[in-house]
């Protein structure tokens, strides 16, 4: 099966000629300061509007930050803070590169409706399959504490800030960095495996298991090549931005494996830290998250699927 890589020869040559590596790398460094100090506002709002509340440790804990961050609000307010890197990204585009912020959505300058509702429909049937596969080896699952009434008041709205938190994500990774490599430099290796390589890292917990660590590297690795691979293939970050808000969105409000960002999940599965992690374990994990990886790259990339995503040709 080939791709046509058309709609990204035109998308890697569309920066001007304000792109170059010292503004990308300076450009990252806005973004991540931005990035830091909205998370950090956010958090230390939230945080000391616990204490003047006068509220208890129900919630888990005497440090004010990780009761806030255990709350539902501290749930919504984290997604919150990735609106930095839009900020970020936007001030990059316009101060660095002198270039509108919607170039970096497409060849046509938009986000592909229908690539992102394919993107996020196939991604939310393997993630269900997946779930379905990982209660073979993490048995249990039990309904969540929020009522099933407020879940569905709450759930647009977590929608739209899990929105804001998967597609800042892929405005960076997948738009801002792999864009400007791509008209820097050629190979895959480094317009491909770079960003890869850096969004993959940020996912490593030195306090989890090494187990535990390397299983979710892999799963979070191969999903990350998923989505570069779907914006070589459409030259557009609708699709990965819908794969993505398809992917967190499951753990988010339908089945979490996370006890901090799982409490508005309507289902709870055993956290992934209560496993052994064997070598054994540790593979049966990783491949099934990178099968059901290769069953989304054949949902959205073969010929013959209905979800079959298109080039953006402008």
């Amino acid at each position: 099966m080939t791709i046509d890589s058309s709609a990204f020869e035109r998308y890697r040559r569309s920066p001007n000629d304000k792109t170059t590596l010292f503004r990308l790398i300076l450009g990252v460094i806005i973004i991540v300061v931005l990035w830091f100090g909205t998370t950090m506002a956010v958090i230390f709002a939230g945080s000391y509007g616990l204490l003047l509340q006068g509220q208890d440790d129900s919630s888990g804990g005497s440090d004010p930050i990780q009761r806030f961050l255990g709350s539902s609000s501290g749930i919504f307010a984290t997604l919150v803070t990735f609106a930095g890197i839009w900020i970020g990204v936007w001030i990059a585009m316009r101060l660095l590169h002198k270039e509108k912020l919607p170039r970096l959505f497409g060849v046509s300058a938009r986000i592909s409706r229908s690539g992102f509702a394919k993107g996020f429909a196939a991604v939310a049937i393997t993630s269900l399959l997946t779930e379905i596969a990982y209660l073979s080896v993490m048995p249990g699952i039990a309904r969540g504490p929020i009522a099933i009434g407020t879940w569905a008041l709450i759930f647009l709205p977590l929608a739209f800030f899990a929105f804001i938190q998967t597609s800042a994500e892929e405005l960076l990774f997948r738009g801002y960095l792999q864009r400007g490599l791509a008209y820097l430099y050629r190979s895959p290796l480094v317009w491909g495996v770079l960003p890869t390589l850096i969004f993959t890292s940020l996912h490593w917990n030195p306090s989890s298991p090494l187990g535990m660590n390397i299983g979710v590297v892999i799963a979070i690795g191969a999903f990350s090549a998923l989505l570069a691979l779907l914006v070589y293939a459409t030259g557009n970050l609708g699709a990965a931005m819908g794969a993505h808000l398809g992917n967190n969105l499951t753990g988010f409000a339908l089945i979490s494996h996370d006890q901090t960002l799982g409490g508005l999940a309507l289902f709870q599965a055993p956290p992934l830290d209560s496993l052994a992690w064997t070598a054994g374990e540790t593979a049966l994990v990783a491949g099934i998250s990178v099968f059901s990886i290769a069953l989304t790259w054949l949902l959205l990339l073969h010929p013959r699927s209905p979800l079959r995503v298109r080039p953006d040709l402008g």
